[in-house]
């Protein structure tokens, strides 16, 4: 992954000393609250429903163990001793003090961390598959040019004020999309041309939160070395035509619609034309340099451990459902990928606690070359295990709580903090995760059932991307008490799609009922080769309304 050179180091020091110096004035009242709004926003610090949260960057979703030791550190001294990993891999501490916040950003700024543009109108940090590098279908790693984007959008200043925020997310998967591109601002899906030139389709305009919309296409390739400048294109069309004066109605998605995507894409293609052959124009030796940060590490040659893995998984009923539901195969014969997931029943989803940073740190260093990827979905994965190490591995992992093998599952449940701890909530989140979990608590039943996306949001901002759940569960106030609409076909996938809301909204303790209604329908109507969304799309939602409102 990428290191800091000596400019980047000085660089995360001067930020730091810049967010003390303005922190220090807003607590003496030279600054007022207004002044200090957008600057704190920026350095990722919110005032929440108890305190402040401060968000943290974690590009592209990659750690090594040094830093998450230093997240557990941070997290155990400034905090109360656990964090949250977001749907967009950053981690969220919930109850700092403000005025511990610029030591929180120094401890870590000495390991390469920061929590620059986390929040506010800007590029915020950008995002990709956490099997970026490892998995065999890829077009090409996209990391290096998460990273690239990283560097050119920091700090960039003509994009600091846009008229809303901004969110990028590359995928380079061709069968699956772990990233959720379409639904960003700009998702880029990289792709070749017929004649093996690697570029990337353009997504843009895509979102959740009140109006939720699937990116369209606004340019089938665009060339590798041509990404920046187009993107550059692209924020400039928004920043000069994007609406200032309704932040509701300010996200480029709105732009997108109002112009057309056909529209749009014309705007974007005049305005490229000034700038493409700029000196932003990535060049071989400039790609060549960030992807030098991004080489292999030292794998043996291994034969597959075919027979031994048959044996233990005979053995060991539990190790076999693990093995079948939450590793994932290599591109180098004798390694695997393997998530460890933090959706233990009981436990809020995407919660860790400082001593499980720490042990995870030190599984990282002894099974995945001392290196740790988040993901999209709140869990955490260790990407290149020997496949003869995976059972100590799992053996390991067991009595932490990461072992539960339900990824994919109706019970890995995407979950937004909520209102136990977000101001901006309707409704709490975390107790309809669990009550939702409790109630399918056979786990045989969940691996008939086959791969279900349940997402919950506290409210229409969409943190839990309950849009585009298979069931997306989203929390409601109906005056003054909490309520829960339910929406159904949605998808984050290549076939992205909105769910459709079912109807009326339900008290809390109808959910778990309304679920179990939503999956019975979908038992008695499926065929043997089709999983809920198959169903969903064949028999459309009618049946479903019935049941449940009957």
């Amino acid at each position: 992954m990428y290191v800091y050179d000596e400019h980047d180091r000085q660089m995360a020091a001067e930020r730091v000393a810049q967010f003390r110096d303005q922190t220090d004035r807003a607590l003496s009242g030279e600054l007022a609250e207004e002044e200090f709004l957008p600057l704190r926003l920026q350095n990722g610090l919110y005032i929440q429903r108890h305190a402040p949260m401060l968000r943290i960057c974690i590009p592209y979703g990659m750690l090594r163990s040094a830093q998450l030791r230093r997240l557990a550190k941070v997290t155990r001294d400034y905090d109360k001793g656990y964090a949250h990993f977001t749907t967009r891999q950053n981690v969220q501490l919930n109850w700092p003090a403000l005025e511990n916040v610029p030591d929180i950003l120094a401890d870590l700024a000495e390991v390469e961390m920061h929590a620059n543009q986390t929040s506010g109108n800007c590029i915020r940090n950008t995002t990709t598959d956490q099997f970026a590098g490892v998995q065999a279908d890829e077009i090409a790693d996209p990391r290096p040019y998460c990273e690239l984007i990283r560097q050119w959008s920091t700090f960039h200043p003509e994009f600091a004020f846009l008229p809303r925020k901004f969110k990028v997310a590359v995928n380079a998967s061709e069968h699956t999309d772990r990233a959720a591109i379409q639904v960003h601002d700009i998702g880029l899906q990289m792709v070749r041309n017929e004649a093996g030139e690697l570029g990337f389709r353009v997504h843009v305009g895509g979102g959740l939160g009140r109006t939720p919309m699937v990116g369209p296409v606004i340019r089938d390739f665009l060339p590798e070395f041509d990404l920046l400048t187009y993107m550059e294109a692209v924020l400039r069309v928004y920043n000069r035509y994007g609406r200032r004066d309704n932040k509701f109605k300010a996200r480029i998605k709105i732009l997108v619609k109002a112009l057309t995507p056909e529209g749009f894409a014309e705007k974007v293609e005049a305005e490229w034309e000034h700038i493409k052959d700029s000196p932003t124009r990535l060049t071989h030796e400039a790609v060549e340099h960030i992807r030098g940060f991004f080489t292999e590490p030292d794998y043996q040659s291994l034969d597959n451990a075919t027979d031994l893995l048959a044996k233990q998984r005979f053995e060991n009923r539990e190790f076999d459902q693990w093995l079948s539901h939450n590793v994932d195969i290599h591109k180098k014969p004798g390694y695997a990928i393997a998530s460890l997931t933090l959706k233990k029943t009981g436990i809020p989803p995407g919660d860790v606690t400082a001593d499980q940073m720490e042990t995870i740190a030190d599984l990282a260093d002894q099974y995945s070359f001392g290196e740790v990827r988040v993901t999209h979905q709140q869990n955490v994965v260790l990407a290149d295990v020997r496949q003869d190490q995976l059972f100590d591995l799992w053996q390991a992992i067991t009595p932490l709580g990461f072992a539960t093998a339900n990824l994919h599952t109706l019970n890995d449940i995407i979950c937004c903090p909520g209102g136990d701890y977000c101001n901006l909530a309707n409704a709490k989140s975390i107790p309809v995760a669990e009550a939702i979990q409790r109630r399918f608590d056979d786990m045989d039943y969940l691996y008939d059932l086959g791969d279900i996306d349940l997402n919950i949001s506290g409210c229409m901002n969409a943190c839990g991307h309950h849009h585009v759940g298979n069931i997306g569960v989203l929390g409601v106030d109906k005056k003054g008490d909490e309520f829960y609409q339910i929406s159904l076909g949605g998808s984050s996938h290549h076939d992205a799609e909105i769910g459709k809301i079912l109807g009326p909204s339900f008290a809390r303790e109808q959910v778990p009922d309304v679920v179990s209604n939503i999956v019975d329908v979908y038992v008695e109507q499926r065929t043997a080769e089709e999983n809920f969304l198959d169903t969903y799309r064949r028999i459309g939602i009618k049946p479903f309304k019935e049941r449940v409102y009957a």
